[in-house]
């Protein structure tokens, strides 16, 4: 008998809310975890494949950013968009402590306290996007306004423009 997939604590969180999702699942036997992989893997488009980035800012406090894999963090945009003097990224090593996940596993659902999260504006060009569903080797797709309603977050323009 094949061995049912468990559901994470995201696809829990999901169910819960009644929020309509797809699940994806896709190996990590080769070790290559990082969000480009991952959207090559699921045979996906980068853009709409998100990763989950956490932050502390200058007053203490620690934020979530949501953008695509294949971009990078705009600080001084992020740290803007709620209203820090500055924000920088954790180390690998606080990542558990603060949100409940490891790195590559993280996700802006069901972290251990809700910090206040930030989905890059470019997710509203989807229908969809797909991220992290709380365990390396799982991923959600989840329409971007129902993200924001379970997690109480917001968008605004927080990727590096590059040349």
């Amino acid at each position: 008998m094949a061995k049912k997939e468990e559901k994470t604590n995201v696809m829990r969180a999901l169910d819960k809310a009644h929020i309509p999702y797809r699940h994806y699942a896709y190996p990590v036997e080769d070790g290559h975890i990082d969000g480009a992989a991952v959207a090559a893997k699921l045979g996906q488009n980068p853009e709409q494949v998100f990763k989950t980035l956490v932050t502390k800012g200058a007053g203490g406090g620690y934020f979530v950013f949501v953008i695509p894999v294949a971009k990078e963090l705009d600080l001084k945009a992020a740290a803007r968009a709620v209203g820090e003097k500055s924000v920088s990224m954790i180390p690998v090593a606080e990542i558990n402590r603060v949100t409940g996940y490891i790195r590559g596993g993280c996700s802006p659902i069901g972290m251990k306290k809700r910090y206040p999260t930030v989905v890059d504006e470019s997710s509203l060009e989807f229908d969809t996007i797909i991220f992290s569903a709380g365990r390396i080797g799982a991923q959600v797709e989840v329409a971007p306004k129902d993200l924001l309603g379970l997690i109480g977050g917001k968008t605004a323009p927080i990727t590096a423009h590059t040349a």
